[in-house]
Formats: C-alpha cells, sequence, structure tokens
C-alpha cells in the first residue's frame, strides 16, 4: 500500500547544502516507488527557488527571529492538514519547524520522525562555544521533547548515531540508523558531462584536477586544503605546472574571501581555480573530469558529494571528519586522515605517489563502493521499509526498546 509522505524542512534553497538535497533524491525515488511525497517549508511562498519543484510544496512562510525560522502559521497548518498523511518527516532540528511539528503533533495519532543530518555532532560545540550556550538554553524545553517524542529519530550511519549521544547530557530518543544515498552518474559514465566542463573552463584544459565541491564553509576544512597545497609546493611534491585545485563552491561571501586572501597570502593563486556553484552537468562534470574529489571537512554526518564522487569512479581523500570515511578505507575508494593541514596534506601526498596503475584501480573500487553501499535506490527502499515497520509499531502501540549503552538511549537497526 503506498505511503502519504510529509517532509518538514526549514527552507528548499539548494543553498543550504546537502540535507536539501539528500530530500530531493529521496523523493524521486519514492515517487517512482509509487508514494506520495509533499513538502511543507517555512520559506516564503514567493521564493525563487519554489517555482521548479516537481511536488506539491505547501510554504507558510515568511519567517521572523532570524535563522531559527519561526512563522505563526505553520503549527495550525500542520494542525489541519496532518491526518492526510500517514507520517511527517521533519528534516533538521535547529528550526522551528521541528520544534513545531511536536507542537502540532504531539497529541495526535500521526507519527513523526525526525532526520538530525548530522545537527548533534559534538563537533560544533567544541567549535562554536557561544552557539552552543544558546542551544543549552534551547534544548531543553525545544529540541529535547521533540527527539524524544518522535516516534524515531533517523541517522545516516552508526558513526553519527554515536557521536549524537555526546552533545547534551539530557537526551532520549528511539535512534534508528538508516542506509542513506543519492542517484549517481550512470555507468558506463558518459562523455558529455565531462567535456562540457571542461569547454566551459578552457583554463583546465589538459591539467590535473584536484576538486573541492561543496559549500565554502569554516566546517568542510578548505582553508586545510590550501595550507596543504602551499606545503606540498613548497617541498616539490605538487606540480604547479600541470596540477590544479578546483574550488567548486560558492565565490561569494566573507569566508570565501578570507580564503582568497589566504591563497593570495601563501603565493598560491596560480593553481587554485574557482568556479562557483555547480548543478547538473557541470557538476557531473567536474567529478569525471577530477582525479580525485577532496573533502577536508571538520563534521559531515554523511557527505552526499562524497557518493556522488565514487559513483563517477572518482576515488575521494577524506578528513576523519566525514561519518563515512571508514567505508572509504574499507573498500579502497580513497585515503583518510586527521582533519588538519598535515593530514590533509598526507593524503594528498599519498594519492600523488601512487603509481598509474593503482591509480586507475581505486577508480574502479570507487564506483563498486558506491554501487554497494551508496545508490538512492538501495537508500529509498531501506527508508520505505523503515517506515512500514515503525508506522505499523507506532498503530500497535507496541515499540520494544532494545537494549541501551546508555539508560536514556532506545536503539533500533533492523536493516
Amino acid at each position: 500500500m503506498p505511503l502519504r509522505i510529509l517532509h518538514s524542512l526549514s527552507t528548499l534553497n539548494p543553498a543550504a547544502g546537502g540535507p536539501v538535497e539528500g530530500v530531493h533524491q529521496l523523493t524521486r525515488r519514492n515517487l517512482l516507488l509509487g508514494h506520495e511525497v509533499e513538502f511543507v517549508t517555512l520559506d516564503d511562498p514567493d521564493s525563487p527557488w519554489l517555482k521548479n519543484i516537481s511536488v506539491k510544496v505547501h510554504a507558510v512562510g515568511p519567517t521572523s527571529l532570524g535563522v531559527y525560522g519561526y512563522t505563526p502559521r505553520y503549527v495550525p497548518w500542520l494542525r489541519e492538514h496532518a491526518r492526510n498523511y500517514d507520517c511527517v518527516i521533519v528534516n533538521g532540528i535547529w528550526n522551528f519547524n521541528c520544534y513545531g511539528t511536536w507542537l502540532a503533533l504531539r497529541k495526535t495519532n500521526v507519527p513523526y520522525f525526525v532526520f538530525t543530518h548530522g545537527m548533534l555532532d559534538p563537533w560544533f560545540k567544541h567549535r562554536y562555544p557561544l552557539k552552543h550556550l544558546k542551544k543549552l538554553l534551547y534544548w531543553p524545553w525545544g529540541g529535547y521533547p521533540a527527539l524524544r517524542d518522535a516516534h524515531a529519530v533517523f541517522f545516516t550511519c552508526e558513526e553519527e548515531r554515536v557521536l549524537a549521544r555526546e552533545s547534551f547530557w539530557l537526551y532520549d530518543c528511539h535512534e534508528f540508523v538508516l542506509r542513506y544515498g543519492t542517484a549517481g552518474l550512470s555507468w558506463p559514465p558518459e562523455t558529455g558531462p565531462k567535456e562540457e566542463f571542461l569547454a566551459t573552463h578552457p583554463a583546465l584544459q589538459g591539467k590535473r584536477l584536484f576538486t573541492f565541491l561543496g559549500r565554502v564553509h569554516p566546517k568542510k576544512g578548505p582553508d586545510l586544503l590550501i595550507k596543504a597545497v602551499a606545503s606540498l609546493i613548497e617541498r616539490g611534491i605538487w606540480d604547479r605546472g600541470t596540477m590544479r585545485v578546483v574550488m567548486a563552491g560558492p565565490v561569494n561571501g566573507t569566508y570565501a574571501a578570507t580564503l582568497r586572501r589566504l591563497i593570495e597570502k601563501l603565493g598560491v593563486g596560480d593553481v587554485f581555480y574557482w568556479t562557483d556553484m555547480l548543478l547538473g552537468y557541470q557538476k557531473w562534470g567536474v567529478l569525471q573530469a577530477s582525479e580525485v574529489m577532496v573533502l577536508p571537512s571538520h563534521q559531515e554526518n554523511f557527505g552526499l558529494v562524497v557518493a556522488e564522487a565514487l559513483s563517477t569512479g572518482t576515488p575521494v581523500l577524506l578528513a576523519k571528519g566525514v561519518n563515512i570515511w571508514r567505508d572509504i578505507i574499507d573498500d579502497c575508494a580513497g585515503f583518510a586522515d586527521d582533519d588538519t593541514a598535515k593530514g590533509c596534506e598526507r593524503i594528498l601526498k599519498q594519492w600523488i605517489k601512487l603509481r598509474p596503475d593503482e591509480k586507475a584501480a581505486m577508480g574502479l573500487r570507487a564506483r563498486a563502493c558506491y554501487e554497494t553501499r551508496y545508490t538512492s535506490e538501495s537508500a529509498a527502499n531501506t527508508f520505505v521499509a523503515a517506515l512500514y515497520l515503525l508506522i505499523s509499531v507506532h498503530k500497535s502501540r507496541r515499540w520494544q526498546s532494545s537494549p541501551a549503552t546508555t539508560s536514556s538511549v532506545r536503539s533500533r537497526n533492523p536493516f
């Protein structure tokens, strides 16, 4: 029997990064499986990014209170319409849509589930202590009850689930680890994306490309990549005549300007090439044209861009802040090291020192890793199977808790 699913998001703006893209990927597969999917979002109905979305969107903004996104329309709308759906999926925990869902559904029979999308990683409290202080004040009456009363809290990998327990001492939820994935490039890969990208960026023709793809944000560690490359150049390991780092992310903003100043200060401006944000064929093209994709993130609950790179047969160089780094090492689909400039330098050096045949073999293993672990088909099937199980448990009111590593945590993962 098809499910009627409502995804709740703070925004559908693609600039918000992985969670938005992940929801879109999951929705496409769910629709193909015959399920009904709609979105409710805190966006202003006139937001330009809502115009070309193929599923029905209920935009209940505009909002106030800054990034928290309070709108008085959300709770009444959800109370009125929740009965039209089999379940509600809350994406994210630090915006009003999470707390608002708890307010709207806590006394109803409509089950809701929460995707944390890495937002409970303890890295944030160490990196942003003042922001964490605000979260500490909000958590007991906002975040904690929303997760406690959710019918399950979804994590995209085991590492994310374990780390989530370290952020707040008050923690109680039904943990559930789901397989996650994305729609990759068709295989064998088409020649079109690569050629289209290089035609658009002729300065990269004939160069060896090392690509950073994603939001230009301190969490992603692009400064570590810049410092690592500068050190390799100084040591004579990096060929500045043939090797280029493609910075495939937004070029505007304060932090991007800070990175540009760092590049100039270190005297490596000729090595770094900025493309701005890449989508569609251009995104697949840069991955296909690259030797490796480099993601030295301090924190990444999953990293859709990692799965996308693997789907093109492109190995990945990761910091161990990317929670799926163990999968990559186990499958010999790339290298991983500490989330420091030295760690980034080591994985770049490891790649550069490989023989051509070793690099080609790693590319094949990268694609195999994607097909085994991270396809959107596998993720969608697991997601739907979990919903059927959890909704059935909710209807029968027979949730049976598994033994937990702490007294306040209830875990489930039958997949």
